[in-house]
């Protein structure tokens, strides 16, 4: 069955100001690795934007209006806080990062696609139920998840998430909902200064795997494999999601992991593998970090060749 490719070129009107590692070039690179004559056989789709009652999902109904709601003159910027920052348009390229993983969630629903990946921007990992924050407006995966199950009826849902970063957001979403799963592999110490072994949700469904500045392949692979892996089996998912940072690669400025394309590519086809166990190969994978443009292209373009193959 096909691999869909969600994206919307509203995606690329997210400006922010000059030297911001979260820039419009990030999704060009990835654009461009994923471009129709290297990857004939991917199912293109655009994304429609997600409307207030599928961003409501996910956050609280002031969030949501703040986002929608502002309006900021052309080549104007709006700080929401020290690292995040929104434009004209910002708010139209938001509602459709989240309407691509509702997109993608649909088109498995239906059968159509067997797993998909979502080129968007602005990532969303740290947007928290209440707050946007760490580059995040709204968190397009956590809108997913709840959309799988309120749409489509897929009670557990799960988010593996092997940015370098901790996604807090969705963290603080599923944490006092037992049939929301969320792991994370994620350097320790860093932002956002969560993800420490201890947070467990409500019911064990939160799993921190933190590994120290420096870690290697083989550390985050047996992070994988004995943490992160287990878990999501126990958890018995009816629809995964991947929360895809590539920001762990070693060439990336803001972390100090030493992973590499082959170790995303890994992750991936290990989640594919479990979801091929549970849940009819149900994967829909989200763009969040990565700010090395060449590191994140090829990262990109390996994780989507695991999702063929998975």
């Amino acid at each position: 069955m096909t691999t869909g490719f969600v994206t919307h070129r509203a995606c690329l009107g997210h400006l922010t100001p000059p030297g911001h590692p979260e820039r419009v070039e990030r999704l060009e690179a990835v654009l461009n690795a994923l471009d129709p004559g290297t990857f004939p056989t991917l199912k293109r789709i655009a994304a429609a934007p997600a409307d207030r009652a599928a961003l409501r999902l996910a956050h609280d109904a002031a969030l949501v209006d703040a986002v929608l709601s502002a309006i900021i003159a052309d080549s104007a910027y709006a700080r929401i806080d020290a690292d995040t920052f929104m434009s004209s348009g910002s708010s139209e390229a938001a509602t459709c990062a989240a309407g691509a993983a509702i997109a993608a969630v649909d088109e498995i629903a239906s059968g159509r696609l067997r797993n998909a990946f979502c080129a968007v921007r602005p990532p969303g990992h740290h947007a928290e139920r209440a707050r946007a924050m760490g580059f995040c407006l709204f968190n397009n995966v956590a809108i997913g998840a709840l959309h799988a199950r309120t749409a489509h009826g897929f009670d557990r849902v799960a988010v593996v998430d092997f940015d370098v970063h901790h996604g807090n957001g969705t963290q603080d979403i599923f944490f006092a909902d037992p049939d929301l799963f969320y792991a994370s592999t994620h350097q320790s110490p860093l932002y956002p200064g969560t993800g420490h072994p201890a947070e467990k949700g409500v019911a064990g469904n939160i799993v921190n795997a933190p590994l120290p500045p420096g870690a290697s392949s083989a550390r985050f692979r047996a992070a994988f494999s004995e943490r992160i892996l287990p878990a999501l089996d126990g958890f018995a998912p009816d629809f995964i999601f991947i929360s895809a940072g590539f920001d762990a690669h070693r060439d990336d400025p803001l972390a100090g992991l030493q992973l590499d394309e082959d170790d995303f590519a890994w992750a991936t086809e290990a989640v594919c593998g479990v979801a091929d166990r549970l849940c009819g190969g149900r994967v829909v994978s989200v763009l969040e970090g990565g700010y090395d443009l060449d590191a994140l292209a090829r990262s990109a373009a390996a994780h989507v060749r695991a999702l063929e193959r998975g």
